[in-house]
């Protein structure tokens, strides 16, 4: 994250003396820039400069040979005056030179303390430093000798800005300005009202393009999401540069405190402006360049060795600066650089180079942040970009570094400049003035509110409460209205809006009646001694194998994820008892002896044909069409519930009997689940569904015919493929449509009678293989409005009945609203249900 050095801090903005590191955290915080760390002096104690009077060599029995050096400190000479004695191992320096000189007292970079000793038959009073010595850089092999360095005795501390404590702050994806002193210096100037100035927007003495720059082409004939990769590219040519001229030690010294290593002069110029503006800049040996210039994409094959001396092969979405030195005309031929990220090897400036071609561009967020990441370069130019730089600012920043060539590697400017811009100016936006207060329970005045935004450098048409900004061009964020309310917000102090408790939502809300419904049958299944548990969707392509699923069963069409978690299970379920039986399995195989579980979930029923579905740009909004589109592409997702019982269902106590679950069980589940929901289901024998045993298998639907789900009892195949128990029984019942048919009107409860009821009992003698069902069903609609409760409570075979002949009995609750019924009427009752069940099924009345 970003370093804040006070001093260089100060160029952009007034900071009263003696504000600490601390303070200006706790100043920075209130407009949202967190404080990382607080890194203290890097050096503590008298630290000097020193001029060497005299360096003695002395050959040592080791074989080493060291320096025994007279150093004049100034006013930190010995009592007498006389220059203090340092014994030196270095040899990069001559009597007269001006070094750096710790003396004892210091305490250098990892706690190393300065003390006076005997060394190699000397007392050393003090230490001459080197650059890796006082964490300047990783030079160790000679110590720091001084150009035009002031008088002996000075504070080497302030010299080098060793004792500035250097603030290290978090900054959000959104706010890459701060990336900057100049964003930074802004911020400050919000939280405190400081005085600042903008040098990003010194422009009035900027030369003008012409015809004599050097040639530059925005070839993107590819972007990635519908965004040119470059909308910029400024180019300013310096000549006649002293390339190894030393950087100043001023600059040399903010980079280190920025966090940046000192390189080379042409190198720090661009960073330190970098850092500055918040522009990434990059310069090239012009020699090495053949025009034009061409930003393009890269094409399949090309590879680039970066400054970091890899070798990369290059993706087809990377933004590429190229050159043009191929004879036969081809432009755009060679690789210079991944465009915002790094350069390559063949054009870096070296000490030969006499001319320079700066670079100063706009590239866009998105194509640099991918190749940063894909390459793994999270450089400081790529962060920059990523996170958005002032469209506005690269000809100020190449100007600027132009000037610091000039002034410190002497050489002159050429009069050819090159400034390609086809970047659009920002959007305005419509906001109320209320809005903020609105949003943030704040009474912000339209006045407070047009100031606030002013004061980002946006510009504000106001027409009483409506008000028009049209952000300012470092502010890339602020694109809708809320972006200008939250910046309102954060300017005026989030410590301002208070802590208010909601209000209560009115009534009338609550779960819907879907999810009403779902819990009432999870409460029944809970309530019946079930546990309910949570499997994952996916599944292997042989277990619709394991459950006997015929080849043409529509059940076999599944979704094959293209990432699975698991290659062995690919494939989303089209069953719940997919991944049920497994669960099941799994307890039982861990000496659980009796299982009864369900589960209430999602499957995945493709209907076989062929969906297309867009796949919008990454970065950006998919459209309306596009998401209806997505959206049908989904297979058909049914919410269901499904329910696996093995073992005994009622378990052997003192006074009862142990039982095990049996296919009945399961239906009478089912039965339940209906009931909860309001539905009254068709129920008929299946004997071709599997995974269900042919002969104790039932199918629910709706009067309308629509198939609600199955219960009974597994068939022995599919048990044994799967590791279950013999006669362990199953139920799956779609959920979509049980609650579809269940009625939408509130259940109107009958008046209740209050006179006696009436009991029959009728036996009907029918066809050994009539449903009960279709008995049932004869029974209650021959009883008519007086039956009040019908229930089967005997089946019974036999000789006595006749072979292939099945006896079963009814008890009936008969009541009337407004009568007691006489043995008439329940006469009546009693020959209606034996004349139509007998018209119906052929049912005889028991004798």
């Amino acid at each position: 994250m970003p370093y804040v050095v006070p001093s260089w801090l100060r160029d952009h903005v007034e900071i009263p003396v003696g504000t600490t590191a601390a303070q200006m955290a706790a100043d920075l915080v209130r407009v949202g820039l967190e404080e990382e760390a607080v890194h203290a002096a890097g050096v503590t104690g008298p630290l000097v400069v020193g001029r060497v009077l005299e360096a003695i060599p002395e050959t040592q029995k080791n074989g080493k040979t060291i320096n025994w050096c007279q150093v004049d400190v100034g006013a930190h000479n010995n009592a007498d005056g006389s220059p203090r004695g340092i014994v030196c191992g270095a040899h990069n320096f001559t009597a007269g030179d001006d070094v750096v000189v710790a003396l004892p007292g210091a305490v250098l970079p990892g706690d190393f303390a300065i003390a006076a000793r005997k060394t190699y038959g000397h007392v050393s009073d003090g230490m001459i430093c080197s650059e890796s010595e006082l964490g300047l850089g990783e030079g160790h092999e000679g110590i720091i000798v001084l150009e035009d360095a002031p008088a002996p005795g000075t504070d080497a501390i302030e010299l080098l800005g060793l004792g500035e404590e250097i603030l290290e702050i978090n900054v959000t994806p959104d706010r890459g300005y701060c990336f900057s002193v100049r964003g930074v210096a802004r911020e400050y100037a919000h939280a405190t009202g400081a005085a600042f100035t903008d040098h990003g927007l010194a422009t009035a003495d900027l030369p003008s393009a012409n015809k004599d720059g050097f040639a530059v082409e925005i070839a993107d004939d590819a972007p990635i999401h519908g965004v040119p990769g470059a909308d910029r590219f400024v180019a300013r040519i310096v000549r006649g540069i002293d390339a190894g001229a030393p950087t100043p030690d001023w600059m040399a010294t903010r980079l280190r405190q920025a966090g940046m290593r000192p390189i080379s002069l042409a190198v720090d110029i661009t960073n330190y402006v970098m850092l500055d503006l918040g522009q990434p800049l990059h310069a090239y040996d012009l020699a090495t360049l053949a025009a034009p210039i061409v930003v393009r994409r890269a094409r399949a094959g090309e590879k680039l060795t970066t400054l970091d001396d890899v070798t990369r092969t290059l993706d087809s979405e990377d933004l590429l600066i190229t050159d043009s030195p191929d004879s036969s005309g081809t432009v755009g031929s060679r690789i210079l650089g991944i465009a915002g990220v790094m350069g390559g090897a063949d054009t870096e400036v070296t000490d030969a180079t006499t001319d320079v071609l700066i670079e100063a561009a706009h590239f866009d967020q998105i194509s640099v942040a991918r190749s940063a990441r894909r390459h793994k370069l999270p450089s400081e130019a790529a962060k920059r970009f990523e996170r958005g730089v002032d469209t506005a600012l690269q000809a100020v920043a190449a100007q600027r570094v132009v000037d610091l060539l000039v002034q410190f590697a002497g050489g002159a400017p050429d009069a050819g400049v090159t400034d390609l811009d086809r970047t659009t100016a920002p959007g305005p936006i419509a906001i109320d003035a209320g809005l903020p207060g609105r949003l943030a329970g704040v009474a912000y005045a339209t006045g407070t509110v047009v100031s606030t935004l002013e004061s980002l450098g946006a510009r504000v048409v106001a027409d009483g409460d409506a008000l028009v900004v049209t952000p300012p061009t470092w502010r890339p964020d602020l694109t809708e209205p809320a972006d200008l309310v939250e910046e309102v917000v954060r300017l005026q102090g989030y410590d301002r809006v208070p802590s208010v408790l909601p209000p209560a939502p009115p009534g009338g809300r609550g779960l819907s009646r879907t999810q009403r419904r779902r819990r009432r049958v999870a409460n029944l299944l809970a309530d019946s001694g079930l546990t309910q548990v949570l499997t994952y969707p996916f599944i292997a392509a042989s277990r619709h194998d394991d459950l006997a699923m015929p080849a043409a069963d529509p059940r076999r069409r599944s979704v094959r994820l293209a990432n699975p978690l698991s290659e062995t299970m690919p494939y989303l379920r089209t069953s719940l008892l997919d991944t049920l039986t497994d669960a099941a399995a799994r307890n039982i195989g861990r000496g659980l002896t009796d299982v009864a579980i369900y589960e209430i979930g999602l499957v995945t029923r493709p209907d076989g044909a062929s969906h297309d579905s867009p796949l919008p740009p990454t970065g950006l909004r998919p459209s309306d069409a596009d998401l209806d589109a997505i959206r049908a592409a989904v297979p058909a997702q049914p919410l269901r519930v499904a329910g696996i019982l093995a073992g005994n269902i009622v378990a052997p106590g003192v006074y009862t009997s142990a039982r095990r679950a049996d296919h009945a069980d399961a239906i009478a589940l089912v039965h339940r689940i209906a009931q909860a929901v309001d539905v009254t289901p068709v129920v008929e024998a299946d004997t071709e569904h599997l995974p269900w045993h042919p002969g104790r298998c039932a199918r629910f639907m709706t009067a309308d015919g629509v198939l609600l789900g199955h219960a009974g009892e597994l068939a022995p195949k599919v048990t044994a493929a799967l590791g279950l128990p013999a006669r362990t029984v199953a139920f799956e019942v779609d959920l979509d449509e049980l609650f579809g048919a269940a009625p939408t009107e509130p259940k109107q409860v009958p008046p209740l009678s209050t006179f006696p009821a009436a009991k029959e009992d009728i036996a009907l003698v029918v066809d050994a293989g009539t449903p009960v069902a279709a008995v049932l069903a004869a029974v209650r609609e021959g009883a008519g409005e007086l039956a009040e409760e019908i229930h089967l409570f005997d089946i019974y075979t036999g000789e006595s009945v006749g072979e292939g002949k099945a006896s079963m009995a009814f008890s009936l609750r008969l009541r009337a609203a407004d009568r007691t019924l006489t043995a008439a009427d329940t006469a009546g009752v009693r020959d209606a249900v034996v004349a139509l069940a007998g018209a119906r099924l052929g049912a005889q009345l028991r004798g």
